[in-house]
């Protein structure tokens, strides 16, 4: 009763076929689905990247309208829009103490590919059940059961097809900046990768208006859209020594505050150097087996600090309702990362991700 985007097998190709939708429990809402923003966290357990199940349902950048709600849903109703985001458990020390990104069970709610109970919201019509529940949501369906605590109620006139993408990779950006990195008026911020996630990243830079916002990354054409997009000074990392270009674009022994969006080692310990004293730099993502070399006499002598961000310590419930007023303002200009594909262009919005002739692909339903 359901279309769904599956993976038959790990690295195999996503097909588009009818699944059959459970009912939903007592925590839960069922939602048509009206976008799913694609992120790189769908394509990397798709790949086998994660310790992830076949056949499988992925999508967590979800958005879309409300047509059962279970019992114990509060301040949610039929017809009501919403975001989609992360889930989590709402009782232990970490949720409690208003750090939900960090919850204790994150892994197990987001990753694990079924309820807490151990079924699945949905199977194949052959009775088999499906990797689904992904952060409690698999919104790569045309109807998906969502976990209670997931559910971001937002003013039926929103754009959703723009804000699919709050769930994951815009609070990821957003936040790093304006909450992990706390950074403020005046200050200097360095960008290392400008995909979607960094692009939302420099547009936070300008949002708090840092002095300098500089994006660094290989690809020409993302740095021009990073300039178009508020940063002040951008760096090609295939030419020069990056860290000292950082240098002499701060006037000072480094960056503030910097942020990377790559994942990739020799980027981050080239970030990790670009600090000046007191700096501080931040990770949002990489692979599980990355890892990086410090110099640990410079790192204390300096007095820096490297940290990790996971949903830039975002609360999707207080980050949607300020991203909706500024881009209500007219400050968030998401139309120039985001390109929309109907969910059949499902292959061609992949290939364009892959080319970089897209930055951030949408599928609307």
């Amino acid at each position: 009763n359901a279309r769904a985007l599956i993976v038959r097998e790990l690295g195999g190709p996503f097909t588009f076929e009818n699944v059959i939708v459970d009912d939903i429990r007592s925590d839960e809402a069922l939602v048509k689905i009206e976008a799913s923003g694609i992120c790189r966290t769908d394509l990397h357990c798709a790949a086998g990247h994660r310790p992830v199940q076949t056949p499988a349902v992925f999508g967590h950048e979800g958005a879309g309208t409300v047509l059962e709600v279970g019992e114990n849903v509060t301040g949610i109703q039929p017809s009501d829009k919403v975001l989609l985001s992360y889930s989590i458990c709402r009782t232990c020390k970490q949720c409690c103490s208003g750090n939900r990104a960090y919850c204790e069970k994150i892994l197990a709610l987001n990753f694990s590919g079924k309820r807490q109970d151990g079924s699945s919201p949905l199977t194949l019509p052959d009775g088999k059940a499906l990797f689904s529940n992904f952060f409690g949501q698999s919104s790569f369906s045309s109807l998906a059961i969502v976990n209670g605590s997931s559910l971001v109620k937002v003013p039926s006139d929103t754009p959703l097809d723009l804000f699919a993408t709050l769930g994951c990779s815009m609070e990821t950006g957003v936040g790093a900046i304006f909450n992990t990195l706390d950074v403020q008026p005046g200050s200097t911020v360095a960008v290392f990768g400008v995909g979607s996630l960094g692009l939302y990243a420099i547009m936070a830079c300008k949002l708090r208006q840092a002095r300098e916002i500089i994006a660094v990354d290989i690809q020409p054409s993302r740095l021009e859209l990073a300039k178009e997009l508020g940063a002040t000074a951008t760096i090609n990392s295939s030419e020069g020594d990056v860290a000292e270009q950082i240098r002499e674009l701060c006037g000072t022994n480094g960056v503030e505050k910097a942020l990377d969006c790559s994942g990739v080692a020799k980027i981050i310990e080239t970030m990790i150097d670009s600090l000046g004293t007191r700096g501080k730099a931040c990770s949002v993502g990489s692979n599980a087996d990355t890892h990086i070399s410090i110099d640990v006499h410079k790192h204390f002598v300096k007095g820096t600090q490297y940290v990790g961000s996971h949903q830039g310590d975002s609360d999707p419930q207080k980050m949607a309702p300020l991203l909706l007023k500024e881009h209500s303002l007219g400050r968030l200009p998401l139309h120039k990362v985001t390109t929309f594909y109907k969910v059949n262009e499902f292959q061609r919005a992949l290939d364009d991700v892959e080319s970089g002739k897209t930055v951030k692909a949408v599928l609307t339903w």
